[in-house]
């Protein structure tokens, strides 16, 4: 397995876009674009966005951002998109990917990390622990899980 940072290697931007948009088709494909194609150059530690690769094929993928588009802007930074392909689940590559936002958190002077889903049980594997339910834009909630790192 291979981890990509497409801040570190820039040259994978726009595969990053395209397969964030394919993979998030309920985003606007400009949200990817827009933030993906600007993550590069970004004075500030966020946004990350991250490719999980085996060989030369994509299997996963995770961003690690400001606000994940959730009403807890006091909160920061959020693992979002957390994404496996489904013939490679099953195989702790989410793990991954967690730990690469982990570690690109603490180089960005974060004590901890949070995740909006819907998902129960999944992230407690993790370390997170549920901290509360947020709202976002469009009118639903998810729930907000934390992560301590240091």
């Amino acid at each position: 397995m291979n981890l990509i940072s497409v801040r570190e290697q820039p040259e994978y931007v726009d595969i990053a876009i395209q397969y964030f948009q394919k993979t998030w088709k309920s985003i606007l494909p400009k949200i990817y674009e827009d933030c993906i194609g600007n993550c590069v150059n970004a004075k500030n530690p966020l946004p990350q966005w991250y490719l999980l690769m085996d060989k030369e094929t994509i299997i996963g993928c995770a961003g690690l951002i400001t606000n994940d588009f959730i009403s807890r802007m006091d909160l920061y930074p959020w693992i979002c998109a957390v994404f496996i392909d489904k013939n490679f689940r099953g195989n702790n590559y989410a793990s991954l990917l967690i730990e690469k936002a982990k570690q690109d958190s603490i180089k960005g002077g974060f004590d901890a990390v949070y995740l909006a889903t819907d998902h129960i049980g999944y992230y407690e594997k993790f370390g997170f622990k549920y901290i509360g339910k947020g709202y976002h834009p469009w009118d639903e909630d998810s729930r907000i899980y934390e992560l301590t790192l240091v």
